[in-house]
């Protein structure tokens, strides 16, 4: 091990190196100012640190010394009657999205299908498959072969008359890290999906990959803080949601886009709550109701990544088909959780109410 560099006269620090790894280690002094800058360290890797002051408090970033950028794909697309051509359109989206540079593939809800919780019909049971199971093969075939994590959506059968909505995610050697069954289940005009799923029993679990730690929920699950919470008490770096969620027709435009901002408001919300990123991957296109009893469903799309002070980092179109890669930086949660320490401050003793389904 070697020590480099003492710095500044008022606010200076030691660096210790061994090959590439290195810890950086501060004294600050009573007397520093905003106007102190520490800046051109060199050690056997190149960083530069620079600090500021903060509501009186001292903290500094590193903006190349312990910065972990993660590169995400989102696919956005319309999905049609023939679940083979579905499928065989995604694993075309997620070969561009990894030759893009992708290292995490995010599909959107029951991708393999139309949605098909429009109406109630048994016979749209036989769509449901195993897991493991032919979906789970493929991907994760595709997955070991560009060497990316894939999140999938899949309508499960675990047993007969027992089907989940179940979010799958595929290691990079194609093998099944884990799994998270949709726990809120909606029973809406046009969205019946408590026909067809029931309400998952593995709690809300983060998935431990090779990229990093993942807070999976599924659609519905994106309007409750609570999954939300829990997911990021157990360490999730990412909070993640594949959706399929749309207007119906029959709303004003004005009604519909208050839905839709709504939607992206309140997973924003959790991305500040908590200090983490979110990623919501919606499909789009129109999708006929076959019952014809509502004119269909018209899927908003606008997937988007949101940075941990729930800034968008990038929206994707309502009406268009998306593969899109977004550079993201889990560092910067570290920072917004010094600067913003609300798990610090949360009042745990006086929460047990929330257990309740209503206080009165």
């Amino acid at each position: 091990m070697t020590t480099k560099a003492v710095f500044h006269p008022t606010c200076y620090g030691i660096a210790y190196t061994n090959g590439t790894s290195f810890l950086l280690q501060f004294e600050w002094r009573t007397n520093c100012n905003r106007n102190d800058v520490l800046a051109g360290v060199e050690t056997d890797a190149y960083f530069f640190c620079l600090w500021r002051c903060y509501l009186g408090k001292f903290s500094y970033f590193c903006e190349k010394f312990g910065k972990k950028n993660m590169k995400i794909g989102i696919v956005q697309q319309t999905c049609q009657q023939d679940t083979r051509k579905n499928m065989e359109k995604l694993c075309e989206a997620i070969r561009k999205a990894a030759s893009m540079g992708a290292e995490l593939v995010v599909l959107q809800e029951l991708h393999n299908s139309l949605y098909f919780c429009q109406t109630e019909n048994t016979a749209l049971f036989d769509l449901a498959e195993t897991i493991p199971g032919p979906s789970t093969e493929m991907y994760g075939g595709l997955a070991r072969e560009l060497g990316v994590v894939i999140v999938t959506s899949l309508f499960e059968r675990r047993a007969a008359g027992l089907y989940h909505n179940t979010a799958v995610v595929l290691e990079k050697d194609g093998t099944i890290a884990g799994m998270y069954k949709k726990m809120h289940i909606p029973d809406d005009p046009a969205y019946y999906e408590k026909f067809y799923f029931t309400p998952g029993d593995l709690g809300f679990r983060p998935i431990q990959t090779s990229v990093g730690r993942l807070g999976v929920q599924v659609c519905w699950d994106q309007w409750y803080p609570e999954g939300a919470r829990l997911m990021a008490l157990q360490g999730a770096e990412l909070l993640i949601f594949p959706t399929a969620i749309g207007y119906e027709s029959s709303d004003t435009p004005e009604e519909q886009e208050r839905q839709r901002e709504a939607w992206m408001t309140v997973q924003r919300g959790h991305a500040v709550a908590n200090g983490i990123p979110v990623i919501a991957v919606n499909r789009t296109g129109h999708e006929p109701d076959p019952s014809g009893q509502t004119n269909g469903i018209q899927f908003w799309g606008s997937s988007f990544v949101a940075g941990p002070q729930g800034e968008l980092l990038y929206q994707a179109p309502k009406n268009e088909e998306v593969v899109k890669v977004i550079d993201v930086d889990l560092q910067r949660s570290e920072n917004v959780r010094r600067w913003w320490p609300f798990l610090r401050d949360r009042r745990i003793e006086e929460f047990g109410d929330l257990t309740r389904r209503f206080i009165d």
